[in-house]
């Protein structure tokens, strides 16, 4: 632990954010790290809870990669910083990404939340490995021995980038294939420059190739490249392509102009800022428009930060269920992940948001979409009579989630077994499929959900590839 009387002396201090009027002029990120002395200082909050449930493995109340939150705390108070790199890599391969993110549940699980004042560990993991990198601790982790045995991974994103960086490390030649033409799935395509700056994700491209990793990108497997030729010319396949089929909104209208995917509009932009072509595709631009984002989540906040920074003239975020509370009731939640009104950065800069709506009809003209009809709702999600009103809407963007991976190509090809939600189904434990050969993890297996989870799924499915291939492993997972 950190400095035994330090929760009681010290007060929670966070990074802050530049000004919204200055940030909204580029794409750069914009949190404001804090100073080491001051980083020391909140790493010494870090007290002596019995059970830390910042990190509860079995009840996997905090951290889903069971960082060890309360060891590299007191690392931090005692000014041990290359050490506490060492400790937080060790569960984690990427603490760049989770520190500039993930949503903190191990925040929300900490035992100081009980008063509103959780130890602030999302930023001192992010200032670990910032650390880390300025003074050169992180480097290739070479095997010691060559093991023979040929892996494919099909999908760069965290989950496939954490499976085979651990898979190289344990001596195996491991090829990963990427449908883009730079790693880094929705990290790099879907999560904006403003929120992580895709250097990050080039160092550890770099630091894997080191490593032996084989990057194959620009190449979709299942239409470049058949899935069973990978099968058979590796001794074993992980399937990491995330879960890319969009919910759709089928109501009147939705074939006018103007109406895309989140996730047709934000790759866009990051391939904008990263200098990538776009290949002649139809610009999705919010500059000088009155755009519409559906849906609540992370995606549409994304959209809101992105359409104000092309310009937008209004953004308004529209959300079906209702307005969660202000504050949580702690007896009830902690140390789960309580709902509970939180506002995002992007949120912060100007987006109107509307709760508990509706949306009934677009209407156009000149088949560009102009409007969009709306209704309020009550608890049992049935609209109330005399609420309906109109939102102007040059742009709508629709960030309603995933329904799971898409299917055509190798999903179909191998025949693979899915699971009541249409993921890929795979065993709880050892990640392996229908298909005696190949392996899923990430949101391909469990379904859209978090970097951190991504990570997770990434490092336990290669724990379980290298005990099927070698018979025993090493690697943690």
């Amino acid at each position: 632990m950190g400095k035994v009387t330090g929760f009681l002396e010290i007060d929670r201090q966070d990074r802050k954010y530049r000004p919204a009027s200055d940030r909204i002029r580029n794409y750069n990120e914009f949190v404001i790290p804090l100073k080491e002395t001051n980083l020391q200082e909140q790493a010494s909050r870090c007290m002596d809870c019995g059970i830390p449930f910042c990190h509860d493995v079995k009840g996997q109340k905090g951290c889903p990669v069971n960082n060890q939150i309360p060891d590299w705390n007191d690392l931090v108070y005692r000014g041990e910083w290359e050490e506490a790199s060492r400790n937080l890599h060790s569960t984690n391969n990427f603490p760049e990404f989770t520190g500039r993110i993930c949503p903190a549940p191990c925040e929300a699980s900490c035992t100081l939340n009980m008063v509103d004042s959780p130890v602030t560990i999302k930023s001192i993991e992010c200032a670990i490995v910032d650390k880390a990198w300025e003074n050169g601790w992180i480097k290739p982790q070479l095997p010691e021995r060559k093991t023979g045995k040929k892996i494919a991974v099909i999908g760069a994103g965290p989950a496939g980038m954490a499976a085979a960086q651990q898979l190289a490390r344990a001596g195996h030649a491991v090829d990963l294939y990427e449908k883009n033409r730079k790693v880094g799935g929705l990290l790099r395509y879907g999560i904006p420059d403003f929120k992580m700056e895709k250097h990050h994700i080039d160092r550890r491209v770099e630091q894997m190739e080191a490593e032996g990793v084989t990057f194959h990108t620009g190449v979709n497997v299942g239409h470049d490249v058949k899935i069973e030729d990978l099968t058979q010319s590796h001794d074993a396949v992980i399937l990491s392509g995330g879960a890319e089929r969009p919910r759709d909104l089928p109501i009147e209208g939705r074939d006018l102009d103007g109406i895309h995917f989140a996730m047709d509009f934000l790759p866009q932009q990051n391939r904008r800022v990263g200098d990538e072509q776009l290949d002649n595709v139809t610009p999705i631009l919010a500059g000088g428009k009155h755009v519409v984002v559906i849906g609540g989540g992370d995606t549409g906040s994304d959209c809101i930060g992105t359409s104000i920074r092309q310009g937008a003239l209004s953004v308004t975020q529209l959300e079906i269920m209702p307005a969660p509370p202000e504050k949580e009731d702690k007896l009830l939640t902690w140390p789960n992940w309580p709902l509970k009104m939180r506002t995002s950065s992007s949120q912060e800069e100007g987006a109107e948001r509307q709760f508990a709506v509706m949306t009934q009809r677009f209407e156009g003209e000149d088949g560009k979409v102009k409007s969009l009809h709306c209704v309020e709702i009550d608890s049992k999600f049935q609209p109330i009579e005399g609420t309906e009103f109109v939102l102007k809407a040059d742009l709508v963007l629709l960030a309603m989630g995933f329904l799971g991976p898409l299917k055509d190509g190798m999903v179909e090809e191998l025949g693979l077994e899915l699971d009541e939600r249409e993921n890929v189904k795979a065993n709880l434990v050892t990640y392996q499929t229908s298909h005696s050969k190949v392996w899923a993890a990430g949101d391909m297996r469990r379904g859209q959900s978090l970097v951190v989870w991504a990570i997770r799924e990434g490092r336990n499915c290669a724990h379980e590839v290298d005990r099927a291939l070698m018979g025993e492993t090493t690697l943690p997972r």
